[in-house]
């Protein structure tokens, strides 16, 4: 499973980009034929292969690392062929200088390894006139714009849907742990519905990652792409909506906790306790409603009305000496929820 998992992708990369990948590699190297003829293009279609990335911010900046890390390369590999001459040895010495050099100007380990692996070309392929080297950064860069070229385009990846589908994932189950811990409120729990609430609630936490991982990769994806503008806004409003939901992630997190490390069966008698159950479920209602005011959930789930339910603090009684702490934990962390989701 080890092996299979070092080889093989969690999902298979749309046929969309392996098309790209293949008319840019193709337009490359007949283009890069055409102008620099002599030698086969082989850097061009590399460059081109290693340039079309998910985003064109991303093949922009492969673009860079690729020529950087070629025309580095083609230098070093020229003046050791010039000063050393043409022996298969310097073919190794040319790496060790090209890593050398790359972790002197602290390069980042794909500029390194283009270095050395561009220097190692160069004398491999069997020449080291200037003319050569010359003629393989202009090959180099041709690639690298006909792989730009390629991906704005052809169909430019706008990656907003996953930022959707994360969202929805998080905001149901943010106001199912809402309505759980109000559950659990209201009636004695047992030792291990008590951490499977912890552990429920604990979830929440790789999802609104998730989420802002989402968000990040989509912003990349628009950068510019000429199909950002009508996205934007939307991408704008799915973060500002993980933004409010965040905290609240936290608050649940923590209520939970609070309730699992406190909890005794007399707490069911405690007259704040069923005010702030009923105050949880509210809070469950406000998120589904505001998953569903971004648009972000394809079906929605029933509610019992479109209006937020909180609409005041609560207020609360002195709790018995017994469950103060946790009465005082609870409210405090439904008043920052109810900060959040009330604008």
């Amino acid at each position: 499973m080890r092996m299979t998992a070092a080889v093989r992708a969690a999902k298979r990369a749309p046929l969309l980009q392996v098309g790209k990948s293949a008319v840019a590699t193709i337009a490359a190297w007949l283009l890069a034929g055409w102008i620099v003829p002599g030698q086969l293009p082989v850097f061009a279609a590399i460059a081109a292969l290693l340039v079309v990335q998910p985003s064109v911010n991303q093949s922009l900046s492969k673009a860079i690392e690729r020529s950087f890390g070629v025309i580095v390369g083609v230098v070093i590999a020229v003046l050791l062929s010039l000063v050393l001459g043409t022996t298969s040895w310097i073919i190794l010495l040319a790496i060790v200088v090209a890593m050398l050099v790359a972790w002197a100007f602290r390069a980042t380990p794909g500029t390194g390894n283009q270095v050395a692996i561009s220097a190692m070309l160069v004398l491999a392929l069997g020449a080291s006139s200037p003319d050569y080297a010359l003629a393989r950064i202009g090959e180099t860069l041709i690639g690298a714009l006909v792989g730009i070229v390629v991906n704005v385009l052809i169909v430019p990846p706008v990656l907003v849907a996953p930022v959707r589908r994360d969202l929805d994932l998080l905001g149901r189950e943010l106001a199912a742990s809402l309505d759980r811990l109000a559950e659990a409120l209201t009636q004695r729990t047992s030792a291990a519905r008590l951490q499977e609430l912890m552990l429920e609630a604990r979830l929440l936490r790789p999802m609104k990652e998730a989420a802002e991982s989402s968000v990040t990769t989509a912003e990349e994806s628009l950068t510019l792409n000429p199909r950002r503008s009508r996205h934007r806004d939307e991408l704008a409003a799915m973060h500002s909506l993980l933004e409010r939901l965040g905290p609240v992630v936290t608050q649940v997190i923590g209520m939970t906790r609070a309730y699992v490390d406190h909890y005794d069966d007399s707490l069911v008698d405690e007259p704040a306790v069923a005010a702030i159950a009923e105050q949880l479920r509210r809070a469950g209602h406000d998120v589904r409603l505001a998953v569903q005011i971004a648009e972000v959930s394809p079906e929605p789930e029933p509610l019992t009305s479109a209006v937020p339910a909180l609409t005041t603090p609560l207020s609360l009684r002195p709790p018995s000496s017994g469950h103060w702490v946790l009465i005082g934990s609870l409210t405090e962390d439904l008043r920052r929820i109810h900060s959040e989701l009330i604008d």
